[in-house]
Order: structure tokens, then C-alpha cells, then sequence
């Protein structure tokens, strides 16, 4: 049965505003706590280098003084209930469609298949107040969704919900495709040690899943986080990448909006969210 969902008149004014999106940082959020929450990691094997091109858990900057909300720390260790996370989903749905897949003007990411550690801590951090001060998050989310989604209970339903329930878009929106060798080389030098080879991210440490991303979307957000306009920013990578040139953040994130998710992940394009009874 094809899901349907309610979008009320509240909801719609938020797609007139286009500098932000739910989780400025949620698709693409750099932001590496430390490793109080062990989510899903047993094989942590070598010391974070700066040159290394390996995916290792232990790839983590913890910033000073960071500590785990209570609420997101919850959340984690709460088991989702799908149906209600249905129901909340109800909220993101003006900005980020049904099907969690955003736009590929960049004006929203595509959240379906992120790992839900990653969206709970974006969500936590917006309802702290953590969020770019242009951003649509920081006028909707805050004074809206923290009606909504401020128990633990419905944070964990909703980030379970996006993360099990909605596969991922097949045609996310790309760059120009004249520089992929160039961005080939530099995802390898800066980036594979903690998005991993394939954009896949990891669960424990929050590195978001980056393959399948929409490239106008990534753009803007390496741009804030080069530029020390994300809140949440990890400061690791902001150093890293404060020296990158226009062609530099062009080409590497057009060949990293071209990293596909697995097979499994991904839906067909005609693909519409459907309500399971058995949930």
C-alpha cells in the first residue's frame, strides 16, 4: 500500500527559504565525537595519521570540552518504533520529500539511508542551537520540530525510520564531470580515512555516508565548513581543508558525488516509501 503523507500549510513556507536545510548538516555533517557510544565497531586496528588512506574507526578528532547530549545519548540506546517515526518523518516531508531524497539543486540533501547515528547527533545539535544562523533548520527546525522531536523516544523513531525505511535516490545530482581524475586523487589523500573508499562513512564514529549525495549540496557545505560557518564542524577537517582552491572543492566532490551506495540501498526511480503492517 502506497504511504500517504499530510503535508499541512505550515509546512510549505519553508521551501521558500534557501539558504539551509535540515541538517545543513544531516547528509553531510564532518562532526566526530569521541567514542563514548559504541554503536556497531569490535575491529579498531591502527593510530589516525594525516596521510593515512585507510577507514579506521579511530579516525576521530574529539573537540575540546565536547560532551554526549543525555537526550541524543538516549536516544541511541533506545530501540526505534518505526510507525511513529513514520508519523514524525511527517515534518522533514516539505523540505526533504517522502522519500527522504532532497533536491538536486543542493537546496536539500538526500537523508534516506543515512546512518542513524549520524542523523541523531545532527538533530541533536540543531535543537541546541547548533546550526548555521542562515540555514532553514535554524528558523523551522528549532521552534517547530523541538515540539516534536525533543523526547528521546521520537529522536530515535524518526532517525530509525529515515535510516531503515527510505532507500536511497539513484540519480543524486552530480558536477560537471570534466575533473575526476584530479578528485579522484584528492579523495584518496584527504578524505578516505574516514568517509572510507566508497563515501560509506561510519556508524560508530558519526562520519556521515557521503556516496549517493547531491554535489550542489556538498558544495555549500564544504564551502561553511572550510569557511568556519558550521557550528558542528569537525576542526580537523576545517584545517584540513582550509587551503582548498575552488577547483579543489569542485573536483573532489563531484567524483565523490559519483560514489554509489550498495545495490541494496538504492531504489528504483519510480520508488515510492510504503507503510509495512508489520513494523
Amino acid at each position: 500500500m502506497t504511504m500517504k503523507i499530510r503535508i499541512r500549510p505550515i509546512y510549505i513556507v519553508v521551501i521558500y527559504l534557501k539558504y539551509g536545510i535540515l541538517g545543513y548538516a544531516v547528509a553531510n555533517p564532518i562532526y566526530s565525537p569521541g567514542n563514548e557510544i559504541a554503536i556497531a565497531s569490535n575491529n579498531i586496528s591502527s593510530e589516525h595519521s594525516p596521510k593515512a588512506v585507510t577507514c579506521d574507526a579511530k579516525n576521530l578528532v574529539k573537540p575540546e570540552n565536547w560532551e554526549i547530549p543525555p537526550d541524543m545519548k538516549k536516544a541511541l540506546s533506545l530501540k526505534p518504533n518505526l510507525e511513529n517515526g513514520l508519523e514524525v518523518y511527517e515534518v522533514c516531508v516539505a523540505c526533504h520529500l517522502d522519500n527522504g531524497w532532497g533536491r538536486p539543486d543542493g537546496t536539500f540533501p538526500q537523508i534516506a539511508g543515512q546512518h542513524r547515528s549520524v542523523l541523531t547527533r545532527q538533530l541533536a545539535d540543531l535543537l541546541v542551537g547548533k546550526c548555521h544562523p542562515f540555514s532553514v533548520m535554524c528558523y523551522y527546525f528549532m521552534p517547530l520540530s523541538r515540539r516534536i522531536i525533543w523526547e528521546p523516544q521520537a529522536l530515535a523513531d524518526v532517525t530509525g525510520y529515515i535510516a531503515q525505511k527510505l532507500l536511497m535516490n539513484p540519480n543524486n545530482g552530480v558536477g560537471s564531470g570534466d575533473d575526476l581524475a584530479y578528485g579522484k586523487k584528492l579523495y584518496k589523500e584527504n578524505c578516505v580515512k574516514c568517509h572510507c573508499k566508497n563515501g560509506e562513512g561510519n556508524a560508530e564514529n558519526f562520519y556521515p555516508r557521503i556516496h549517493g549525495q547531491h554535489y550542489k549540496y556538498m558544495l555549500r557545505q564544504f564551502e561553511w565548513i572550510r569557511d568556519g560557518k558550521r557550528r558542528n564542524a569537525n576542526p580537523e577537517m576545517v584545517r584540513q581543508i582550509k587551503n582548498f582552491t575552488e577547483r579543489d572543492m569542485k573536483a573532489v566532490l563531484d567524483y565523490a558525488s559519483r560514489l554509489k551506495p550498495p545495490k541494496e540501498l538504492i531504489a528504483h526511480p519510480n520508488w515510492t516509501p510504503c507503510y509495512d503492517a508489520n513494523w
